[in-house]
């Protein structure tokens, strides 16, 4: 089979990484116990402290967080510094902490006091130059032999003692003096770059350099490849695992946090901005990585951070308050917690952020048993990354096709692995730039699979003849009475690489390779269409697959284009989808479906305030029509507090949302 270039390589990763998973008891199967965080609605406020917030008067703080209605309080604990008197070696609490002053055993006894859970936070990626010198050999060594020093601060291995030895006596120390009820952690692990973006490069300690060269018999790489990428997959595993059994042995009702999967309790991500960041913005960042992680890790909690700030240099200006807004919506539209992150506490530069957010969380405290143990009803699923691979692989094929899904107003999961098969049923799997041979199975037991790449499945859809790494032609509709969509369509543009396929089937598109576009005498006066096949429809077992093989998400993430969506819509209903969802709504109205508790949720997030790099007050839209599917007796909404009337039609409830404003919830019972 033809693949594209980089594919075996990227393969061969996510194969490797996929067997350390599943050595010595499954990674990915340990942690997410049923604790607190999945029992409890969540409204999560993380205060990003200074070592001169050490100072703060823990009572004020404590009644701003009840103020605002927050129930858990992410709070600076150790690590870089200490916000209370530690008697560990090599650990200093923080310059400002006055004499005689517990601060975290302060805001605990006060959080606690207004049933508002506290966890703490640990940076253990830096630590200052006196354990340097005492133990140069615990620490990350560049190239060059030269350590990684920023902001006076000299940067940790993962590998080495103060992570492997020293750490755990520091954490022991506080799970055993406060009762925290949870554990976060900070820059987890080795990092190639620093604060500042100065690109460091992979650690050379002794630790690493014997460890790696006795498991892949080569010194460790210039930059990383395959093997190095296992390595430190592996070594932070390894580290996870110990400090999640230290918290269940001392703590065992206390929750792990982290931005890993493994042994983990909730999944953490951040919904950022980055002044460097290639546009166009992803303004379902929240939904994304809120998604992604419910329903890849269905036993885990996800807290995705709403950061208020800009950028790192830009920390006390905050991004726009629509911006916010719309995080806060999406985090609990997936089943996640509320959040909010700021640095330092209550008394900010810029408020816009903060005083965005205080109405929000208020209005969910008061609906809070809608917000709790909420599972997706989705009935599509959309395969994110490979394991192991990260988020750069396929990202915008990946967020192209989430947007349509979106637009389309088709409640979908996310879901990075394979783990649902057998488990849960879907009407529909799409897959961007990978399609793993376990869909096979999936279609021939009946369902429905629609690949959109370039990239060959792991199983054959049709013999791949070549792949062209980059074409700028257009793709001919043959036949337009299958697809209605493109009724006013004859050539649909195409960018980017195009896999060539043998088809015995009837041709409904066909690859029309480059010809001349200027000047405009010339334009395309030798265009030369072709048999060569753009879609593969082929029955598999019970079940249906359809193969574009070329880059439409990618296409319509960056460009946007109608004919895209309709082909797009013409080939869902070609695999007979059947809607759980029918609504004139507008594209930017993002829908989610949701089940709690015997009864259904549809949320519904206003994003018309979005345009560019703005976010605006959403635009107010009225006589929203709905038909989901099922049998449904009552509907209300709680944003705009009213009982809607149903009529059952052909399996399907329908009735009309009068007004959305910004956010809605539509309890169907």
């Amino acid at each position: 089979m033809n693949q594209s270039p980089n594919y075996k390589q990227v393969k061969t990763v996510c194969g490797a990484l996929l067997s350390c998973l599943l050595m010595g008891g499954a990674f990915a199967q340990e942690g997410g116990q049923e604790g607190w965080w999945m029992k409890e609605p969540i409204r999560w406020v993380q205060t990003n402290l200074r070592q001169v917030d050490a100072t703060l008067d823990a009572r004020r703080l404590a009644e701003q967080l009840a103020e605002m209605r927050a129930n858990v309080a992410l709070m600076g604990m150790g690590g870089i510094v200490s916000y209370y008197p530690t008697s560990t070696q090599y650990h200093y609490a923080s310059p400002n902490l006055p004499a005689g002053r517990d601060m975290f055993g302060d805001v605990v006894r006060e959080c606690h006091a207004r049933k508002i859970r506290v966890v703490g936070r640990y940076d253990l990626s830096k630590t200052r130059k006196d354990v340097y010198d005492a133990h140069p050999e615990w620490f990350f060594r560049q190239a060059n032999g030269e350590p990684v020093i920023y902001n006076g601060l000299y940067s940790t291995c993962i590998n080495g003692g103060y992570y492997r030895e020293q750490a755990m006596k520091i954490l022991a120390e506080g799970l055993d003096k406060y009762e925290v009820d949870g554990l976060f952690f900070n820059m987890f692990g080795n990092q190639s770059r620093d604060y500042s973006g100065r690109q460091v490069g992979l650690c050379h300690c002794d630790v690493c350099k014997v460890k790696f060269r006795a498991a892949y018999h080569k010194e460790i790489p210039d930059e990383p490849d395959d093997d190095y990428r296992k390595f430190m997959f592996t070594s932070s595993r390894e580290v996870a695992a110990e400090i999640g059994e230290l918290i269940r042995r001392k703590r065992p009702q206390a929750g792990y946090f982290n931005y890993i999967q493994e042994y983990t309790d909730g999944i953490m991500s951040e919904s950022n901005t980055a002044v460097a960041r290639p546009l166009p913005l992803w303004p379902y960042s929240a939904s994304d990585n809120v998604n992604r992680a419910r329903n890849s890790q269905p036993t885990k909690m996800a807290v995705d951070l709403n950061m208020q700030f800009v950028d790192f240099w830009w920390r006390f200006a905050t991004v726009p308050r629509g911006e916010i807004a719309v995080r806060s919506w999406q985090n609990i539209a997936h089943g996640g917690a509320l959040t909010f992150e700021m640095n330092g506490v209550f008394e900010q530069q810029d408020r816009q952020a903060l005083e965005t957010s205080k109405p929000i969380f208020r209005w969910v405290a008061a609906h809070e048993q809608y917000y709790v143990k909420q599972t997706s009803a989705a009935r599509a699923l959309l395969l994110g990354a490979p394991p192991g691979a990260g988020r750069e692989f396929g990202a915008e094929p990946y967020r192209g096709l989430f947007r349509l899904l979106t637009e389309e107003h088709i409640p979908f999961a996310v879901s990075d692995n394979m783990d649902w098969l057998g488990r849960r049923e879907f009407d529909l799997v799409i897959a961007a730039d990978w399609a793993p041979a376990g869909l096979k199975r999936y279609a021939e037991n009946g369902g429905r699979v629609l690949i959109a790449s370039a990239r060959p499945p792991e199983f054959e859809v049709a013999p791949a003849v070549k792949t062209i790494k980059e074409i700028r032609g257009y793709v001919r509709v043959r036949d337009h009475a299958a697809f209605p969509s493109l009724k006013d369509t004859d050539l649909l543009m195409l960018n980017g690489a195009f896999t060539e396929v043998r088809d015995s089937g009837p041709a409904l598109l066909t690859l029309v390779p480059p010809s001349m576009f200027g000047p405009p005498e010339f334009i395309h006066i030798d265009m030369k269409d072709t048999d060569a096949a753009a879609i593969v429809f082929k029955r598999l077992g019970k079940g249906a697959v359809a193969w574009i093989p070329w880059n439409l998400g990618g296409m319509y993430y960056r460009h946007s284009l109608n004919s895209h969506a309709g082909l797009f819509r013409d080939v869902l209903d070609r695999l007979d989808l059947p809607r759980q969802i029918r609504t004139n709504a507008h594209p930017l109205v993002e829908m989610s479906l949701m089940r709690q508790s015997g009864r259904t949720l549809l949320h519904l997030i206003n994003l018309s305030g979005h345009s560019q790099t703005g976010y605006f007050a959403p635009i107010p839209m009225s006589g929203v029509q709905v038909q989901v599917a099922g049998v449904f007796k009552t509907a209300k909404t709680l944003r705009e507090p009213g009982s809607l009337p149903v009529k059952l039609n052909n399996g399907y409830a329908e009735f009309t949302i009068p007004q959305l404003s910004d956010y809605e919830l539509v309890v169907l019972e």
